[in-house]
C-alpha cells in the first residue's frame, strides 16, 4: 500500500476536526507532505461524519430531503453490507425511526432483515399514506428469504418424515435399499453372490399431519430479527401438508396468527414488536392446542426473559415435557449469534432436558428434521459444531 493510500485511509478513520491537514512527516519531524480528500473522498467523509460524528456536528439534521440525500451518498460509495450496517447504526445513533415514515425514504432505504423488524415494530403508529410502501418493503426481503429457504426447509422436513415412518410395501421408487439390505443380511446367498430381500423396507408414505408444530414466537423488541425469520419459517411450514403447524406470538398478552400464514407479510405485520414478556401464559395457550403430545414438536423463541410467573412457567414446561411434548428452546433464529438472555432459566431448562441455543436460519430446517426423527437435539447441536456448556448451546 503506498504512503498517500495509507494516509488517505487514516483520514478517513479519524475523520475531520484534529485530522483535517493531516501530513507525512520526514526524517526530522517536520512536515514533508500535506493530505486533502479529493472530492470523492470529501463525499464519503461527509456521509460519515454525518453519521458517526453527529454529536459534534448535528447529523442528519430533521429534514427529509437531507435525510434523503444521506441514504443515496451512501448506497452510492458503500457496498450492500456496509449500508445496511450504517442504517442500522443510524437507528439508533441518530433515532432516525422517523425516517421509515415518510415513504419518499423508504424508497431509497436498502431493504434487509433489520429494516423489516423496524418497520414492523413503527407499524402501529405509520400513517396510511405509507404502509403500503412499508409493505412493499417487507414483502421484497420476504420473497428473498423464501427463495433461500423454502426448498431447504421442504426437503429437510419431508424427507425426514418419510425416513420417520416405516413402510413394509413399498413401490420401486420408494424402497430404503440401505435398511433393506441390512434387514435382509441373514438371507445372503454366497452361491448366487447376492440376498435375498425376503422383507422390504421403504420410505414412509405421505400422510395427512404426521406431525403438529407449534411455534411460540417472543415478540418481545429484543427479538425483533427472530420474530421475521419465525415468521417466515412459519409460513413455509404452514404449507406443508404433512404437518400441522400453529404461530403464536406473545409478550404480555398472546395472539395465534395461524390463519394469516398463508401470506407470510400478513403474518408479520400481525405482530407487535415491543412491550413485556409472560412466557408462561404463552405456554399455557399452546398447552391447550396439544391433541397429540407424542408427535407435536413445540418451537418456544424466546431469551427467556419472563416477566410473568418464572416458577409457574417452569412447572408448565415440566408437564408439557411430562405429556411427551419436544419442546426445543431458540434464544435466537437470526445470523448474529446467542443475544442477552435469562441464563438462571436456560440452566433450569437443561435440567428438564431442554437445551437452549442460537439457531442460524440456515440450521433451522435441519433442526426440525432433527427433532422429527426424535433425535437427541443436544447431540445434533454439538454435532453442527456448537459449543455446548452446562446444557445450553450457542454459536461458536
Amino acid at each position: 500500500m503506498t504512503q498517500p493510500e495509507r494516509l488517505r485511509r487514516w483520514r478517513l478513520l479519524l475523520g475531520g476536526g484534529d485530522a483535517d491537514g493531516i501530513c507525512q512527516e520526514n526524517g526530522e519531524g517536520e512536515a514533508a507532505d500535506s493530505f486533502t480528500l479529493n472530492p470523492t473522498d470529501q463525499a464519503i467523509d461527509n456521509a460519515l461524519s454525518a453519521l458517526y460524528d453527529s454529536d459534534r456536528r448535528g447529523g442528519l439534521g430533521s429534514s427529509s430531503p437531507n435525510i434523503a440525500r444521506w441514504l443515496g451518498d451512501i448506497r452510492t460509495y458503500f457496498p450492500s453490507s456496509v449500508v445496511q450496517v450504517m442504517q442500522k447504526d443510524a437507528m439508533v445513533r441518530l433515532n432516525l425511526q422517523q425516517m421509515l415514515l415518510e415513504p419518499e425514504l423508504l424508497e431509497a432505504v436498502e431493504p434487509d432483515v433489520h429494516l423489516v423488524a423496524n418497520l414492523l415494530s413503527l407499524s402501529s403508529i405509520m400513517p396510511s399514506k405509507t404502509q403500503e410502501t412499508a409493505r412493499r418493503v417487507v414483502r421484497q426481503v420476504v420473497e428473498q428469504l423464501q427463495r433461500k429457504l423454502t426448498n431447504p426447509t421442504r426437503q429437510a422436513i419431508i424427507g425426514s418424515l418419510n425416513r420417520a415412518i416405516p413402510n413394509r410395501r413399498p413401490r420401486h421408487n420408494e424402497i430404503d435399499w440401505n435398511r433393506t439390505i441390512r434387514a435382509n443380511l441373514k438371507h445372503y446367498q454366497p452361491k448366487y453372490g447376492t440376498i435375498i430381500p425376503e422383507t422390504l423396507i421403504g420410505y414412509g408414505r405421505k400422510r395427512s399431519s404426521l406431525h403438529d408444530i407449534i411455534l411460540c414466537i417472543d415478540q418481545s423488541g429484543s427479538m425483533a430479527t427472530s420474530v421475521v425469520y419465525a415468521g417466515i419459517f412459519g409460513a413455509v411450514l404452514a404449507s406443508l401438508r404433512a404437518v400441522q403447524t400453529r404461530i403464536v406470538v406473545f409478550d404480555t398478552s398472546v395472539v395465534d396468527l395461524t390463519d394469516a400464514a398463508q401470506d407470510p407479510v400478513d403474518l408479520l405485520f400481525g405482530t407487535q414488536l415491543g412491550g413485556g414478556t409472560d412466557i408462561n401464559r404463552a405456554l399455557t395457550y399452546c398447552q391447550g392446542l396439544v391433541r397429540r403430545p407424542q408427535d407435536t414438536i413445540l418451537v418456544l423463541i424466546s431469551d427467556l426473559y419472563e416477566g410473568g410467573n418464572r416458577e409457574e412457567m417452569l412447572k408448565r414446561v415440566a408437564a408439557l415435557v411430562g405429556l411427551g411434548v419436544q419442546l426445543i428452546t431458540l434464544l435466537a433464529l437470526n445470523d448474529e449469534g446467542a443475544p442477552m438472555y435469562d441464563h438462571w432459566i436456560a440452566e433450569k431448562l437443561a435440567g428438564l432436558g431442554i437445551p437452549a441455543m442460537a439457531c442460524t436460519p440456515d440450521q433451522f430446517p435441519d433442526l426440525m428434521a432433527a427433532a422429527i426423527q426424535r433425535q437427541d437435539i443436544t447431540q445434533w447441536a454439538a454435532a453442527q459444531g456448537m459449543v455446548l456448556s452446562r446444557g445450553l448451546v450457542t454459536k461458536p
